[in-house]
């Protein structure tokens, strides 16, 4: 019954730099090889542009970690050549169940409209997730992976950062033009350059258990409200590969972690739970992983300083419940990878990274409120509020406006970003700042999906709707879109493109490299295309 995967260990490769008085150099240096780390590197190779990363340890992750993947990660995932593996080897669910004590409060489905290449959720612990990056990013021959290679100490400069590592055969120095932060909650970069985060830390504390069993539950996410086998507590259950049950218990602040964490308290709660859930003796299980980890809900002031970029949990932390963490990680990247190949290239001006400040601080702000509207719903703070939460759930089981209320962690939704310095004013429909819609098409008869068509050559996209026109400027990619069979058009034989875009014939929309809506433009003209592509490089 013991989980069959192991973690592979990377080997230490000793750098030229070692035993030199002079700093190596390097354009783009990445600091940590978690998720997000490995995401950017590939993000980047993908359009040309080497990295180095630095990672203290040389391994993945231990325990599942960040394992709920958003139908808009997965997207950006196949763009990078990794979505099929997220669904071969994930669970994929849109349901879930909310209980109130012993009974059911209501069902719920996040992706109820057919029609999308990706589901709404993919379950997958994270160690795969970074196994498939760390083969990807070796694959291309861009990415200098540095494994047992120790960040201790970052002087900020002008021009980048100086970087002191530390390995297992001596210490070096190197130059980074630009330095990326993805190392995580714990950012050495962060220390490093005295940056404070901005909100709070809940007091409460919970307990999670990577738990292998066989068992009949489906593939579903369930959430209880002081439920009879945790009373007073919440509990959450999610299934992932290999046989391995994800289980949150809400513990209390009081709670000691390193007694939480002792196998026989937690085999007692795991125990309990599941023959409270099914009201069947439990069925024989094993601890893979235990954790006890507290709310967080805080971010950097800002996430640009200078040639020094903050991306993931080392720039803004949430809560777990709502799967906000990693997918906003990813996102981070998402944005930040297109401007900074633009910036090197010589296509923008660093200016452009600004925009990173401008819209990813609107995504966390706006995951940062979603989690603390959960976590003040799931752990009341006073008699009022647990009896606000009670009756609202208690009226969720017959009525569905109270649904509506029940926070357990609203669910990771991509971000519009609204008022970006990129977008072009005008035009009716989508919003300007959406990401961009995913839905069928036929190409010469075969079936296929439009997103694989948006920003797939790294290039800005011009989705034309039943003509191209005339004129289309240099750096942009046009893709026809029609209600009928053409040679080299996209087929819109469902009609769920032009009613997901909400277009009409004559309709042209400018997509960035990562999928987001820059303009809506009818019928344009050559300089009216090129304005509005020169203001999403921030030309303008």
């Amino acid at each position: 019954m013991t989980a069959t995967h192991q973690n592979p260990r990377y080997a230490f490769r000793r750098p030229a730099a070692l035993g030199s008085a002079m700093p190596e150099h390097a354009r783009v240096v990445i600091a940590g090889a978690g998720v997000v780390g490995l995401t950017m590197a590939l993000d980047l190779a993908r359009r040309g542009v080497a990295s180095v990363v630095v990672d203290e340890d040389d391994t993945v992750s231990f325990g599942s970690r960040a394992i709920c993947w958003a139908k808009r990660t997965l997207e950006i995932y196949g763009r990078l050549g990794l979505g099929k593996r997220f669904l071969e080897k994930g669970v994929t669910w849109s349901r879930g169940r909310v209980f109130f004590q012993d009974q059911e409060a209501y069902g719920f489905d996040l992706l109820p409209e057919q029609g999308h290449e990706y589901p709404a959720f993919v379950n997958l612990q994270q160690y795969y997730a970074e196994e498939w990056l760390v083969q990807a990013c070796e694959a291309t021959g861009l990415v200098d992976l540095r494994w047992k290679t120790r960040l201790a100490g970052v002087q900020h400069n002008a021009h980048g950062a100086l970087l002191h590592l530390t390995t297992p055969e001596g210490d070096y120095t190197l130059n980074a033009d630009w330095l990326l932060a993805c190392d995580g909650a714990r950012s050495t970069v962060r220390e490093a350059l005295a940056l404070p985060f901005l909100g709070q830390v809940f007091r409460d504390r919970f307990l999670i258990a990577d738990v292998v069993m066989h068992a009949d539950f489906p593939s579903e996410r369930w959430f209880w409200f002081d439920p009879p086998f945790h009373p007073g507590q919440s509990v959450l259950l999610h299934k992932q590969p290999d046989d391995v049950w994800r289980i949150d218990f809400q513990l209390g602040w009081d709670a000691d972690p390193a007694v939480e964490k002792q196998p026989e308290r937690v085999v007692a709660r795991v125990r309990a739970m599941l023959e409270g859930a099914s009201g069947l003796a439990a069925p024989p299980f094993e601890l893979e992983w235990v954790s006890v980890y507290t709310f967080r809900c805080r971010r950097l002031e800002r996430f640009r300083h200078g040639r020094v970029i903050f991306a993931g949990d080392s720039a803004h932390q949430v809560s777990p419940f709502g799967a906000r963490g990693g997918n906003g990680g990813v996102q981070d990247v998402d944005n930040l990878g297109w401007k900074l190949a633009a910036v090197l290239a010589g296509e923008a001006a660093e200016s452009l990274l600004d925009s990173y400040d401008a819209e990813r601080i609107l995504a966390a702000d706006e995951n940062i409120l979603n989690s603390t509207r959960s976590t003040d719903f799931i752990t009341p703070k006073n008699g009022a509020a647990h009896a606000y939460r009670d009756a609202v759930l208690q009226l969720a089981r017959g009525h569905g406006f109270a649904r509506q209320m029940v926070n357990s962690g609203r669910l990771s939704r991509p971000a519009t970003l609204h008022g970006s310095p990129l977008a072009t004013p005008g035009g009716e429909g989508l919003p300007l700042g959406a990401p961009a819609p995913d839905a069928p098409v036929l190409v010469a008869g075969r079936a296929d999906w439009l997103l694989r068509h948006i920003g797939a050559d790294g290039r800005f996209t011009l989705l034309c709707f039943g003509a191209v026109p005339a004129e289309v400027p240099g750096g942009i990619t046009s893709v026809l879109v029609t209600d009928d069979d053409r040679p080299g058009a996209l087929w819109d034989h469902a009609g769920l493109v032009a009613r997901r875009w909400q277009a009409r014939p004559g309709d042209a929309l400018l997509l960035r490299p990562d999928q987001h809506l820059a303009a809506r433009l009818h019928a344009p003209e050559a300089a009216e295309i090129a304005a509005a592509h020169r203001r999403a490089l921030g030309l303008i």
